[in-house]
């Protein structure tokens, strides 16, 4: 007799197998050259339930470039593992032919060449044109929408993310939970979420003063679906307090709180749910690691780590499933369930080619109606680059490079530092820079660029203690983003030592000299999680720079030496 989870691995063999992910005749497809909007959306319907997982837009409503990682380490159990793996690796994984649409969707090599062939990315009136034909097809189809939405734009932050909230009303999500949101000051969110015709959910949110749950944010709602009873339970970004400044919205603590995960679950299948959902922005490793810990989880629909990954994860008999970030990709998965159970799915990972999929004409003038106020300011070209601006990588993106460079040229420091944010499109060699494109890798309601002394033991500690919220073999400790990224100073960095060894061989590259932990040195950075940071905007900062240079052109960054990979 088969086993429930033997079930589902057949399941995803056959869905690799007969290319109900897509990409098997996706990247067969780009070699033909023969990319068209019914292809991409081609779905052989299955099951009685589908679920629409979208996640981390970033507030980018338009089509943007975005290169995927170069780098992303994994550590303990998670080394080698997805989504750990990039580039070749990552295409001989999944079968995906070099040069292919999905080779360039999915991985980084020959990125700006395979940019001039496939164009821009993601869009959200091309999603509304994928959504609307998944609705068409499965009509009640549940939209899950999980997070860091409201931020990462100019109009996002100029109008306290009302832009985002007008056009994702559009889109008529059923639910959705937070994270950067919670960076808008928590009378804001308060004031959002009360209006929201969506339910707005984390069973993880607390009231701080009491240690309780909020009324706010509930950990569940209920859906009927084709004649099936589903719950969907929330999961917002545990570390907001250590990641983000908790004095934007001290009302609240996070956490995992699988303990209470497992009792939500117990809960909703006690009142007769037959299919259970987290929607999660949690981060993929972690959401692994809850997934072993907490039983009876059918779905979780992952986000926080920006992967992006053809199929999705199985962790006994949970499936995960990454949708990509920036409004990218948008995953279908439909579901059999019966007699209460989970008993098979297919899924697809839908690209947003923007150039082949049909903007919706509605939201198309929605979200021109949103930036129309801003227009002057956004297009305003301010100069121009010869390099690949990306942001993604666990140590270096040349985004940051450029605003470290701006750092210590317009704050005139020794080093500079730009956390290890994962948001922010790309921009193409030989593209203008507009404002707009400037704001989208900085804009953040704390980004003043601050100026301060630190000793070399000092800049030692920080950077101890980031590579250990990347490097912990325990994903519960994994609390930030990527490695922050350093310019003017070189390093040698361990990734399989403790905490407190991974870090040596510092260096100050304008001299070549080692630093002195005794010795202290200007340090310009922004994004400081003190609330009492002064400084200049830090995209002031980078307008400046970019404006005194012209023309853009990085050398490459071989300032950081990683070993233990």
């Amino acid at each position: 007799m088969i086993s429930r989870r033997d079930f589902l691995q057949v399941s995803m063999a056959a869905s690799a197998l007969y290319g109900a992910s897509g990409f098997g005749n996706w990247a067969r497809l780009g070699a033909q050259q023969a990319m068209t909007q019914d292809k991409l959306l081609d779905f052989d319907t299955f099951g009685n339930v589908t679920l629409m997982h979208i996640t981390d837009i970033h507030a980018q409503m338009k089509p943007i470039y975005f290169r995927e990682p170069e780098v992303n380490i994994g550590v303990g159990s998670n080394k080698g593992a997805v989504p750990h793996v990039t580039g070749a690796e990552f295409r001989k994984l999944y079968g995906i032919e070099d040069g292919s649409p999905s080779a360039y969707a999915l991985s980084h090599d020959d990125f700006s060449s395979l940019a001039q062939s496939y164009g821009r990315v993601g869009g959200l009136d091309r999603v509304a044109t994928v959504l609307n034909s998944i609705r068409a097809d499965r009509p009640d189809a549940l939209l899950l929408d999980g997070g860091d939405t409201w931020h990462g734009s100019y109009t996002c932050l100029k109008t306290e993310g009302q832009d985002m909230v007008n056009v994702m009303n559009a889109l008529k999500p059923d639910a959705m939970t937070f994270h950067w949101e919670f960076t808008l000051g928590s009378d804001r969110v308060a004031e959002i979420v009360e209006g929201l015709p969506f339910a707005a959910l984390g069973q993880n949110i607390f009231d701080a003063e009491w240690d309780e749950p909020t009324d706010l944010f509930p950990p569940y709602q209920f859906f009927e679906r084709g004649g099936v009873k589903i719950a969907v339970i929330g999961q917002a970004f545990p570390y907001m307090p250590i990641a983000n400044p908790g004095w934007m919205f001290p009302e609240y603590s996070f956490g995992i709180r699988d303990e209470r995960m497992q009792e939500m679950v117990d809960e909703v299948r006690g009142q007769g749910a037959e299919l259970v959902v987290c929607l999660s922005h949690n981060g993929f490793d972690v959401d692994k690691k809850m997934a072993g810990i907490v039983k009876g989880i059918d779905v979780i629909l992952s986000g926080h780590t920006h992967d992006a990954l053809p199929e999705p994860a199985l962790v006994g008999e949970t499936i995960i499933v990454a949708s990509g970030s920036n409004g990218k990709f948008v995953s279908r998965v439909d579901l059999d369930v019966r007699d209460g159970r989970m008993m098979g799915f297919r899924h697809k990972l839908i690209p947003i080619f923007s150039d082949v999929i049909e903007p919706d004409k509605e939201v198309a003038a929605l979200i021109d109606e949103q930036r129309a106020p801003f227009a002057s300011e956004l297009g305003e070209v301010i100069g121009k680059t010869d390099s690949l601006l990306y942001r993604r990588g666990n140590f270096n993106g040349s985004w940051d490079d450029l605003i470290c460079d701006a750092l210590i040229s317009e704050r005139e420091a020794d080093i500079a530092m730009s956390p290890g944010v994962r948001w922010g499109p790309s921009i193409l060699p030989g593209q203008d820079i507009t404002r707009e494109d400037i704001y989208n890798v900085t804009s953040m309601t704390y980004g003043k660029a601050y100026r301060t002394e630190m000793t070399g033991e000092f800049i030692h500690v920080i950077l101890e203690d980031v590579a250990d919220n990347l490097f912990n073999p325990d994903p519960y400790y994994q609390q930030g983003g990527d490695m922050v990224r350093i310019g003017g100073m070189g390093y040698r960095i361990d990734v399989t030592k403790k905490q407190g060894e991974r870090i040596t061989d510092m260096t100050l590259l304008k001299t070549g000299e080692k630093i002195d932990p005794s010795k202290t040195y200007m340090v310009a950075g922004w994004a400081s999680v003190n609330e009492a940071t002064e400084g200049p905007q830090i995209w002031d900062v980078v307008e400046d720079h970019i404006r005194a240079q012209g023309t853009i052109k990085l050398d490459p960054n071989n300032s950081v030496t990683v070993v233990g990979v």
